[in-house]
């Protein structure tokens, strides 16, 4: 028994001291400005060539590549992707050394009569998980975090950083980055701190249009597009004033503005990828190439402008305690992303709504299919609850997940949408319509006006704010939804005096989603009738826990080659389910998995099931007046 305690102390102390030799940080500020150039001209091969001067002191450094990115809710900065790292000082090379725990910090040290270090290295974009280039030949999304190393030891916002810029010939670009000159294809920046330069990305391109969203403003606000073609840039009149609306909407929703300026950095193209990301003074937008050209068939994902926007508010001035961190090495928590990212998505939909950029029908067909996902294809709330979905960017790191109905995968965004969405109905029932979330949002989010100074906070402080706007046990009713497993997130629809129904027939938001080259989410959707999910590649996407597909035994990653016989397409699956309602014959599927080819007889006959809002009789149309624009 000793010698087994003994041992078992042993292998203890060993584990306590595996950790990183990293200097943690401090509220001090670093000696000196960093100087940082980057070379983002090779657009053929997408290598991004950067060179960094850092005012150094003699002896131990470490030198960090942000992980813990905000936006990302996760430590997803990409290591891989640094190459050929060179230090040297006075013309002779240093020797570096990872640490042995932490692959994003690089020790050394500073010789004696050693002021300034030289860094060199390339960071290697190449395609992005599936989602598109960083940089092709017509375009750039160039974010700061991956094009930089930064002392350890201090806090981000205690570094300063004087940064230029060379682009492609002849290229424009967007950012919140104020300039400070210009030479021939390069630009100089003004010196900023860390935490802000990270949080200031460029987009840059060979066709730009800056476009004025708020004219006449006191506080300036573009939209910077870059297209893959001219004609991509063009905007009707119609267009350019429900992009305008959209900036009336949300200050007026808020009550205030906390940037100087703020850039829409928006990219029109099939290629470049990793669109979708907050910042305080901008945000990474991007939509197909046809967004302003095909207007009329692509209102699906017309909400992202509004998402991002609001983030400026929620995410960004104000932000949960627990994501807030003194650098980008230090980790985030994500407990409270059901109201960073839950209450954003409510107010993206609401917005876009408000601003005209959807049809009061289009925001309707849209918050069904949020809706119907919640009614019959969420089985996962059986085991998990909706907080415990905020942990789902750092387990997954937003990749593919075979059975996302029963593992779920960030429902804190569209689960949290829908509470936010009680919320409000709760709100103008007690008080009789006086007051909404609308209240809430102004009195949380608009305080301080003018400022960018981060304020976070925590649970007690929501609660705090709700009952400001209406004395309730809001912490109780926020519980039941956050903390509680099968949380009753379907209430707010028929609490807003609408219900959710089934019907065979699309809506005319949802066929857009479905029918065009390349969807929204890339989905063919039969969740709520067969059971299954599709993806434009004929494969199972997703099979729904427990659903008529599931019981049969169909896989997700499977390739659906053909439906009763027939190759197969959307179409042809489409006709199969509406036939079965009339059958007692199984549906017939054969599948090619795993190398080999199976069909698997499906018995389902409840015909197609496509979900729309009507508006119960008599109750208050609450949802009309929550889309209603704002004077």
């Amino acid at each position: 028994m000793a010698v087994s305690m003994a041992l078992a102390a042993s292998a203890v102390s060993a584990q306590e001291t595996r950790t990183d030799q990293v200097p943690p940080p401090q509220d001090t500020p670093y000696p000196g400005t960093v100087a940082i150039h980057v070379d983002a001209s090779d657009t053929l091969q997408g290598i991004f060539r950067v060179h960094e001067t850092i005012p150094v002191k003699a002896g131990a450094l470490t030198l960090l590549y942000p992980q813990w990115i905000p936006g990302d809710h996760s430590p997803s900065g990409p290591i891989a992707m640094l190459a050929g790292l060179r230090l040297s000082a006075n013309g002779r090379p240093i020797a570096w050394k990872r640490d042995k725990y932490n692959v994003y910090a690089f020790h050394l040290d500073v010789p004696a009569g050693v002021s300034s270090l030289d860094v060199s290295f390339q960071y290697l974009s190449g395609r992005t998980d599936s989602e598109g280039f960083e940089i092709t030949d017509r375009m750039m999304d160039m974010e700061w975090s991956k094009v930089s190393l930064y002392p350890a030891g201090h806090f981000s916002r205690g570094i300063t950083f004087a940064t230029s810029l060379t682009l492609a010939h002849g290229w424009q670009l967007g950012t919140a980055l104020e300039t400070a000159s210009q030479s021939g294809d390069t630009t100089t920046f003004k010196p900023v701190t860390f935490n802000n330069l990270v949080d200031s990305p460029v987009y840059a391109g060979r066709y730009f249009k800056r476009v004025d969203l708020n004219p006449g403003g006191k506080v300036p606000v573009h939209l910077d597009i870059v297209a893959d073609a001219p004609k991509y840039l063009e905007m009707t009149p119609g267009q350019l004033n429900v992009h305008r609306a959209l900036v009336t909407q949300a200050t007026t929703l808020f009550g205030s503005h906390h940037y100087d300026h703020y850039d829409f950095l928006f990219s029109l193209s099939d290629q470049l990828g990793g669109n979708g990301t907050e910042h305080h003074q901008s945000s990474e937008d991007g939509m197909g190439a046809d967004y302003f050209t095909a207007w009329a068939d692509n209102a699906p994902d017309r909400d992202l402008l509004a998402h991002e926007y609001t983030h400026s508010w929620n995410g960004k001035f104000r932000r949960p305690a627990d994501l807030w961190t003194p650098n980008f090495n230090v980790p985030m928590g994500d407990s409270l992303l059901w109201v960073y990212e839950g209450q954003t998505q409510y107010w993206g939909f609401v917005l876009t709504a408000r601003s005209g950029m959807w049809t009061p029908q289009q925001f309707r067909d849209a918050l069904a299919m949020v809706a119907a996902n919640y009614d019959r294809n969420r089985p996962g709330f059986e085991w998990r609850t909706l907080e415990d979905t905020t942990n789902d960017p750092t387990a997954a790191h937003r990749s593919g997940l075979p059975y996302r109905s029963w593992q779920m995968s960030e429902d804190y965004y569209s689960g949290g949408q829908m509470m936010w969405l009680d919320v409000d109905a709760k709100l103008r029932a007690l008080t009789h319509d006086r007051k909404s979330l609308d209240d809430f949002a102004r009195a949380f989010f608009g305080v301080d006006n003018g400022s960018y100074v981060t304020r976070t906070y925590t649970f007690d402080d929501v609660v705090a704010a709700l009952d400001g706007v209406a004395p309730y046990d809001w912490a109780s009713f926020l519980h039941a939804r956050v903390d509680a497993l099968d949380p009753p997130l379907q209430n707010g629809i028929a609490a807003t005096g609408w219900k959710l129904v089934y019907t065979d027939q699309e809506s005319a938001y949802e066929k857009q989603y479905n029918s065009r080259p390349e969807p929204s989410r890339h989905l063919y959707n039969f969740a709520w009738s067969i059971g299954l999910t599709m993806n434009d590649r004929n494969q199972v996407n997703d099979v729904r826990w427990n659903g008529p597909a599931f019981k049969a035994g169909v896989s997700t990653g499977a390739t659906l080659v053909a439906v009763n016989g027939q190759d197969y397409s959307s179409g042809v699956l489409k006709d199969a389910i509406a036939a079965a309602k009339d059958s007692k014959a199984p549906i017939q599927l054969l599948l090619k998995y795993q190398g080999g080819y199976r069909t698997v007889p499906v018995d389902y006959h409840g015909g197609l099931q496509y979900p729309h809002l009507v508006r119960v009789e008599g109750a208050p149309d609450y949802l009309s007046e929550i889309i209603a624009a704002r004077k």
